[in-house]
């Protein structure tokens, strides 16, 4: 009688793929169906409308600012987090995750009442003649702070298994803690630092509850891709809404592979040294 090397493997093997099939092919391919009933014309028509064009911006250039604000902070908290002990470490480090058990609504409220005019942190910044919320920086504000765990928790790990023997033996050579961290520990962080900004970048791009309430949402200015989409729902028009999601789609798909490909080739510069 023959006998499988992992027993279960053939019943666990088909429950992943009915589950992934059921919750996530099966609803980017209606998306794709909805989206490719449209003509090449009507497609391109909706797409690249001036709304929809404005909203990509702000979206993707809010996303942008917001991945690079959480690659220096994320670096740097994940560093003290792994490097140091202190009184309330273990509070910060439980508070990382908080974007990740908070409902997106009720960060985009608090962050609203926060960054408001008479907020806490708003009254403050109007003083110097800044305004957070309704403004494309409010977005940004939305975006680094349920984007921020995923560099966090990349690179924490990564930085936890690190040997010390490396630094110690840069340090041994008479580098600096400049180049230590340049030409020994970066390199090694690449690949992690590269997932956690992949992923940060994609959950920015989609991210909906959080930035609605501090966005304001006036189109051509401070409308986010999501909330178009969601609109064009609202109207009933599901071939513009499937159409304007795909956009998103492409360009995640698109971010993933280059990522993907960056990502080989730390790790192939990361073997070789």
């Amino acid at each position: 009688m023959r006998r499988n090397v992992l027993p279960g493997l053939s019943l666990s093997l088909g429950v992943t793929l009915f589950y992934v099939g059921l919750i996530v092919v099966l609803p980017l391919a209606a998306l794709i169906i909805k989206a490719a009933s449209l003509g090449p014309v009507d497609y391109w028509s909706i797409i690249s409308s001036s709304r929809a064009v404005a909203s990509y911006r702000v979206t993707v250039l809010s996303a942008l600012g917001a991945t690079a604000f959480n690659l220096v902070f994320g670096l740097a908290l994940a560093w003290v987090l792994t490097r140091y002990r202190f009184p309330g470490w273990r509070l910060i480090d439980a508070m990382v995750d908080l974007p990740f058990a908070l409902p997106t609504a009720v960060a985009g409220i608090s962050l609203t009442a926060l960054f408001a005019n008479n907020g806490w942190f708003g009254s403050v910044l109007s003083e110097f003649g800044i305004k957070v919320a309704y403004t494309p920086l409010g977005i940004m504000v939305a975006m680094c702070f349920t984007s921020l765990p995923f560099i966090v928790r990349t690179v924490q790990p990564v930085l936890e298994d690190l040997d010390p023997a490396l630094e110690e033996a840069a340090q041994s050579l008479g580098g600096s803690d400049w180049t230590i961290f340049r030409k020994v520990i970066f390199p090694l962080l690449t690949p992690a630092l590269l997932a956690g900004l992949s992923l940060s970048f994609a959950r920015s791009l989609g991210e909906f509850g959080a930035i609605i309430f501090i966005a304001g949402n006036q189109p051509m200015s401070t409308e986010i891709t999501a909330l178009l989409v969601f609109i064009r729902l609202e109207e009933y028009d599901y071939q513009a809404a499937a159409a304007i999601a795909s956009v998103l789609l492409i360009t995640a798909f698109v971010m993933l592979a280059v990522t993907n490909l960056l990502q080989a080739r730390a790790l192939r510069y990361t073997a070789r040294s």
